[in-house]
């Protein structure tokens, strides 16, 4: 199992919440958690964060900018 300093374990929250660590790291993020209390808040804000966020909508382009897009991804299929 890794072991992760503090430092490590904040720039892991995301990618352990979108399920993206392997097996070994999972389980050194959970050892962290239980044994920091510093961290383990730190997680819970954050993933209290998230759910009152949610998901934002996407964003829409202004249609003049998503026009100058159209034509440049048109002029370079042509080339």
């Amino acid at each position: 199992m890794k072991r992760f300093t503090c430092d490590e374990l904040v720039g892991l929250i995301t990618a352990h919440l979108d399920d993206a660590l392997d097996p070994a790291e999972r389980e050194g993020v959970h050892a962290h958690l239980a044994c920091c209390q510093g961290c383990s808040r730190y997680f819970e804000q954050f993933r209290a964060t998230i759910v009152v966020l949610g998901d934002p909508p996407p964003e829409k382009l202004p249609a003049d900018v998503r026009d100058r897009l159209m034509s440049a991804f048109r002029e370079r299929r042509r080339s």
